[in-house]
């Protein structure tokens, strides 16, 4: 009997029940051929195809898109509005595939987020120097991809302009000083480390001059030691 004879819901629901068969490759081989050839010969049976493949779309790249959650759903309710004239079971039923698939992606994108929170996470007080008695300071430093972000506060610095400026440094125990970045005062200053201060553990931040000369200069104004339990 073609799938076209309907006449009542269940007939209905059958159609719809075997175009999302044949969209997501589930549908036997006896009976897909015969539905084939029953959708090349009808454009509303084409167009139901078509929702159901997009249902299908849809849920499949849920999970890929959960970097931007956003711009998932946007996409969705972009696709969601119909280019003609649908009945509403038809409609509704692709709302409900497209908002399933966005709850998998949303729910993943919670999921990768909240594990982003659980990154390593260390912390430092920064202590003052003869040459700053008036400066204090904290550190907050987080393991990425691309190294350790280290986010400095500080207070009681005067700013530093021209050829001066602050360098940050971390150090390890035999002395070996790297240079994590610089800036001209100490309000949320962002430094970047490629080492790991577990092993490069005292943090200090020195007054520097435009000379050329890449080394130290040694006017430390502010010194701490990175608590390696977090």
């Amino acid at each position: 009997m073609s799938l076209r004879r309907r006449g009542d819901h269940e007939t209905d629901d059958r159609e719809i029940a075997e175009l999302a068969a044949l969209a997501d490759g589930s549908l036997t081989p006896d009976r897909r051929a015969a539905l084939e050839a029953e959708v090349s010969a009808s454009s509303e049976l084409a167009d139901r195809l078509a929702e159901q493949q997009l249902a299908v779309a849809l849920a499949r790249s849920a999970a890929e898109e959960v970097h931007a959650p956003d711009e998932l759903r946007a996409r969705i309710e972009a696709q969601q509005r119909p280019r003609s004239t649908r009945t509403p079971r038809r409609f509704a039923l692709v709302g409900a595939a497209t908002a399933a698939a966005l709850v998998v992606a949303v729910g993943i994108g919670v999921a990768v987020l909240g594990s982003g929170s659980s990154a390593e996470t260390l912390h430092a007080a920064l202590a003052p120097t003869d040459l700053a008695p008036a400066a204090t300071g904290s550190a907050t430093l987080t393991k990425t991809s691309s190294g350790w972000r280290i986010e400095l506060d500080a207070t009681g610095l005067p700013r530093l302009e021209g050829d001066r400026f602050y360098q940050a440094w971390l150090r390890d125990a035999a002395g070996e000083l790297v240079p994590v970045g610089t800036f001209n005062e100490g309000v949320d200053v962002t430094l970047w480390s490629g080492v790991s201060p577990k092993t490069f553990t005292t943090l200090t931040v020195t007054r520097e001059r435009n000379d050329g000369d890449q080394a130290s200069s040694g006017e430390k104004v502010l010194v701490g030691t990175v608590d390696a339990a977090g």
